[in-house]
């Protein structure tokens, strides 16, 4: 596995803890009443053979591989919100099918959550970096994390931007459980900080991350091989990854990790604690009438899929959107994750509603 052990997921209870910032609820206002958000029906499963159909995901190809497959189909609106503002065409994989099976989806706005997992402010000014000279921490070296940093910067945080406006949420998930020190910094389920606050707690927190030393041991000079498994005994004390305290030094992992600063966090958006598990999160979107779930962020083949705001749990509970070219899967031994996250989105897609940052629109 990769991601630094996925991080705050195999390493996440001894990760910092992230700050789950709570916002507002910001659903219909009481005096407004709207029709009920669906009703029962039969859908009509009609595939519709499309001619010539343009790539998948080929708006970022420097960051995803397009997804290019000659049998695609249409099929009906799927989701299909009364006075829905928002616009979210998605696509499927299906065997059965045999090809690829698009479907415009109409959902409100306001019942609908911007989810971003793991942007870990890994080698930006807040101070936390990756560990001299072999530690591993988020995409494992500086200068995969400073790709991942880009692609922030010119795919998520701009729609993030654009959709904050309109949507119940916007939020992030970091790893670990509550700490007082992040939820002076960030918004919680159970805390609005101050603005004052907010700015003693980022003096705070710099503080922390800039006293540690972030050094750790160099690579094995010599290993003790047997004379009858020399391979074996090679990668158990030469493993591809290791990003415990050998290399990242005692203690790396217990620091607050903050909020890339490649994302423009504001004061109302929710931060969520991977260690608090699921079941708060849950039951915090269902309480603020969220139905609907944009999914965005790292990594497509461990936190995106695996951790607490993973599309494995909201899936069970929530309309989820997977946005196929705001998220970056692991990609070892290669300069690009663009072939990696095309595979795992396209296998995520035999369960999972695909999506793309182009597709999601405002309703005319």
């Amino acid at each position: 596995m990769n991601r630094s052990l996925v991080l705050g997921f195999l390493l996440g209870s001894v990760a910092t803890a992230a700050v789950l910032t709570p916002r507002l609820s910001v659903g219909v206002a009481a005096t407004e009443v709207l029709p009920a958000a669906s009703t029962d029906r039969v859908y009509d499963n009609t595939l519709t053979a499309l001619a010539n159909p343009k790539p998948l995901l080929a708006d970022y190809s420097k960051y995803v591989e397009p997804v290019r497959e000659s049998r695609r189909f249409e099929a009906p609106r799927l989701v299909d919100d009364p006075g829905a503002d928002l616009a979210v065409r998605a696509w499927r994989w299906s065997y059965n099918a045999r090809g690829i099976i698009e479907m415009p989806n109409r959902i409100r706005a306001k019942e609908t959550a911007v989810i971003m997992v793991h942007p870990w402010a890994v080698d930006d000014d807040w101070g936390w970096k990756t560990p001299q000279p072999n530690g591993v921490v988020d995409f494992c070296t500086p200068e995969k994390n400073k790709l991942a940093f880009e692609h922030t910067k010119e795919v998520i945080d701009p729609l993030l931007k654009r959709l904050r406006k309109q949507v119940g949420f916007i939020m992030y998930s970091l790893p670990g459980p509550a700490d007082a020190l992040r939820t002076k910094v960030y918004r919680s389920f159970a805390k609005t900080p101050s603005a004052e606050e907010r700015a003693e707690g980022e003096k705070e927190l710099r503080a922390v991350l800039a006293s540690f030393s972030y050094e750790g041991e160099p690579l094995p000079a010599k290993i003790k091989l047997s004379a009858d498994k020399p391979a074996i005994d090679y990668i158990k004390q030469f493993p591809g990854l290791d990003a415990g305290a050998r290399y990242n030094g005692e203690g790396f992992w217990k620091l607050p990790i903050p909020v890339s600063k490649a994302v423009t966090v504001e004061p109302n958006d929710v931060v969520i604690y991977d260690a608090e598990g699921y079941a708060p999160l849950r039951a915090f979107l269902q309480k603020n009438g969220i139905r609907h779930v944009l999914l965005t962020g790292y990594a497509t083949d461990m936190c995106f899929c695996k951790t607490t705001a993973g599309y494995e749990n909201l899936s069970k509970d929530f309309n989820v959107f997977l946005v196929g070219d705001a998220t970056l899967a692991t990609f070892p031994a290669n300069s690009t994750p663009r072939f990696a996250t095309n595979a795992h989105i396209s296998f995520a897609s035999l369960d999972h509603l695909i999506t793309q940052v182009s597709w999601i629109k405002s309703v005319e």
